[in-house]
């Protein structure tokens, strides 16, 4: 087709396009000898066509000429491979070449680009024929007119997919996140508020209903001796308990009761008893205790019988490896492992421990057992101290056996030993007669759980009469060596006071003698010396009157009688060790005050505490003392008392240790029960050894139907003093006992 003329009207219209310019007049180029001149330019003429009809935009804009205005909003084009590669502009029917312009090289895209002849070799692809066929019949009015037809252009590849916002996305989260917490919180707060009281109860009730536990006793700490030696302790058992809620159970819980009577020794009414549904406080029990303590051999064959409702779980029991040793000190522990009696009762709560507590979700009906992965809570039980005490293993063992002795041959109703070391107030040992197993303590009597030196009181008799000696010499109302004369009997108000052992009127004895002879008469006539409000004083010096707060539970205080409730009898009575109640432990520390060269030493029988976590051993505080007596009157009182073990018809010659020297005193009084005096005798002996540098007081009583101190308890004193003295190797007296004058 030839070019269209410059007369020519043009194709589109006679109107210039929007935005164009004529072309000013200027030099006008040479004509191309590939091109004749055009006329007017338009949209169609600003394309160029390649030898194969394809279309290229120029990669850059050509030099504006500087004699033409050129279209500022029309994009430059270049021709490839032979095509029209001039400028055509609008202006005067001439088409204008662009000057000459110096080829750049080609950037590296463009180097990477194929070219037109090798797109050209390319398969053509189905979807791009397609493409191209669409294109040849739009484009066919065209070619019609005249025009050559022009390729197709290269198909733009589709837009990859718009990647997410993330702005977008975080504000979509945060709108989400609060929306939660809005929620929760309304939740909240009607659960809080807005729920009424019986609803928040049903809930609570819900919650409980599924919620079981169950306690984890905590290891009880032990009781030592002295040396470390185990006097009662826990070993590991198993508790057998019953779930009444479980319904397998209920059909058949006449059944289950008899299996179990056999094994657990309990009878099968009680078990039958104890397996029955039953409220605790509002609600139904799942847990009831069948029994305590039970041996590991025989709880695994409860756990083999498989029973529905019946569980076993770990446990302890209180074992008492000398079975009677101590018993009456250390006493008993209940079922739930809480002491009921002597030490265990009075260090529970240092003993037992934390309990620990395991609670854990169960399911309903048939599964109402342990849901796995439910809700459980595990508190751990706090292991308790333990005591270790003052008493030595060996010579309690020995001060029981020798008192059981002595109690069956005298057929003494109750009786009691305490041994304490004088310089310190330990109590090495104190037993009771009759003595009891306290891992079986409900077989017995309860009387014969009663510790008795520290519970049982007596009206001392004549072994307070030391006291008031002491009393005398201490105040300087009689001299060592005097002589007091004394009768047969002295009346005191209307009431008459003799001695055993009968002296002539007019008798003048020395000290010794009043002591040996344990003479009313004499030891009225120096309390008459003292007077009652010095009496009273001294016997509280010497520790009567109050307990002495050695470590037992429901020590007695005993009783005083105080010099404004004296009567005319009393100044009589009281002196010789009535009217007055003593424990036999009070005895026992009041001698240890005379031993001790006047110092009285708070009797004590807890030596320290060992904690349950860790094993520290922290000592007891240290005794309470106080002067009662000058150490050379002391030692004058205890040279008078040999007195009593030494001269030939004395009360105490039965009191005897063979090597060394004895001093102490006999003592016949009453047992007070209830506030009345029985009509036994309590008959006594309290003494200490080696006289001359006391190391142990030992202090014996028993109530007896008949026979004083010198008879019954004295011959248990030298036997219990003898092995204690030997035990601990103490050596024999250096010296003889003196020779006394009784009487002028």
């Amino acid at each position: 087709m030839s070019p269209r003329a410059d007369d020519e009207t043009p194709r589109r219209g006679t109107s210039p396009r929007r935005g164009s310019s004529r072309d000013l007049p200027g030099e006008e180029p040479e004509e191309s000898p590939r091109e004749p001149r055009r006329g007017r330019s338009s949209i169609g003429d600003a394309r160029a066509y390649t030898p194969r009809g394809r279309t290229v935009a120029e990669r850059g804009r050509l030099p504006r000429d500087s004699s033409r205005n050129a279209d500022p909003f029309r994009p430059a084009l270049q021709v490839l491979d032979g095509g029209e590669s001039g400028q055509r502009s609008r202006g005067r029917g001439r088409t204008t070449e662009p000057p000459p312009q110096r080829e750049e090289p080609p950037t590296p895209r463009e180097r990477a680009k194929p070219t037109p002849k090798a797109k050209a070799r390319e398969p053509e692809k189905p979807r791009e024929r397609a493409r191209e066929r669409v294109r040849e019949r739009v484009r066919e009015p065209e070619r019609r007119r005249g025009e050559p037809p022009a390729r197709p252009r290269r198909p733009v590849p589709a837009e990859p997919p718009r990647l997410a916002n993330s702005t977008r996305r975080l504000r979509l989260g945060t709108v989400l996140a609060l929306s939660l917490f809005v929620t929760i919180g309304v939740r909240l707060v009607v659960l809080q508020v807005a729920t009424s009281p019986e609803e928040a109860a049903s809930l609570l009730e819900l919650r409980e209903n599924r919620l079981s536990s169950v306690t984890l006793p905590a290891p009880r700490g032990s009781i030592l001796d002295r040396n470390g030696n185990v006097l009662a302790h826990s070993v590991e058992a198993r508790y057998v308990y019953a779930d009444p809620e479980n319904k397998e159970l209920q059909q058949d819980v006449a059944g289950t009761a008899a299996k179990l009577a056999p094994l657990l020794g309990v009878p099968q009414s009680e078990l039958f008893e104890k397996m029955q549904r039953r409220q605790v406080l509002g609600q139904w029990s799942k847990f009831r205790y069948l029994d305590r303590g039970v041996e590991l051999a025989i709880a695994d064959k409860i756990d083999a019988m498989n029973l529905p409702g019946i569980y076993t779980h770990s446990d302890e029991r209180r074992d008492v490896p000398g079975g009677d040793l101590a018993s009456n000190l250390i006493g008993f522990t209940g079922e739930e492992g809480r002491g009921l009696e002597g030490l265990e009762a009075r260090y529970d709560d240092l003993l037992h421990g934390t309990d620990g507590k395991r609670v854990f979700e169960v399911g309903t009906g048939k599964l109402n057992k342990p849901i796995p992965g439910g809700f459980q809570q595990d508190i751990e039980a706090r292991p308790g101290n333990s005591l270790k005490l003052t008493i030595d293993q060996d010579i309690q063992f020995q001060v029981q056996r020798i008192l059981d002795a002595a109690g069956k041959k005298k057929n003494a109703r109750v009786g009691g030993a305490v041994v304490l070391d004088a310089r310190t107030g330990e109590v090495l040992a104190q037993a009771s007669y009759p003595g009891y197993n306290a891992s079986k303590p409900n077989v017995v009597d309860p009387i014969q759980r009663v510790d008795m030196p520290s519970s049982v009181v007596t009206d001392p008799g004549s072994s307070h009469k030391a006291f008031i000696f002491g009393a005398a010499l201490q105040e300087g109302l009689v001299k060592p060596d005097e002589l007091i004369t004394i009768s047969p009997a002295i009346v005191k108000g209307d009431t008459p006071f003799k001695d055993t052992h009968r002296q002539e009127k007019g008798t003048r004895m020395t000290l010794p003698g009043l002591l040996a002879f344990s003479s009313n008469v004499g030891t009225i006539l120096l309390a008459d010396r003292l007077g009652k409000e010095k009496v009273y004083e001294y016997q509280q010096k010497f520790g009567l009157g109050k307990a002495t707060g050695e470590g037992m539970p429901a020590e007695a205080d005993g009783d005083l009688l105080e010099p404004a409730d004296w009567s005319g009898s009393s100044y009589g009575s009281v002196p010789i060790g009535h009217s007055v109640s003593a424990t036999l432990i009070q005895m026992a520390a009041g001698y240890a005050a005379i031993a001790n060269d006047g110092v009285y030493t708070q009797p004590r029988l807890i030596k320290s505490t060992i904690s349950g976590e860790g094993g520290a051993e922290t000592p007891t505080a240290a005794p309470e003392t106080h002067r009662v007596l000058d150490a050379n009157v002391a030692q004058e009182l205890r040279l008078m008392m040999e007195a009593v073990t030494t001269v030939e018809h004395a009360t105490g010659l039965a009191a005897q240790v063979p090597g060394y020297r004895v001093a102490g005193k006999t003592g016949t009084g009453k047992l007070l029960v209830n506030g009345q005096y029985t009509s036994n005798n309590a008959s006594s002996f309290v003494g200490m050894a080696p006289a001359e540098n006391p190391r142990y007081v030992i202090a014996v009583s028993m109530d007896v139907s008949s026979g004083g101190g010198g008879d019954v308890a004295a011959p248990a004193f030298s036997e219990m003093m003898s092995y204690v003295l030997l035990q601990n190797h103490v050596p024999p007296a250096g010296t003889k006992a003196p020779e006394f004058k009784i009487k002028e």
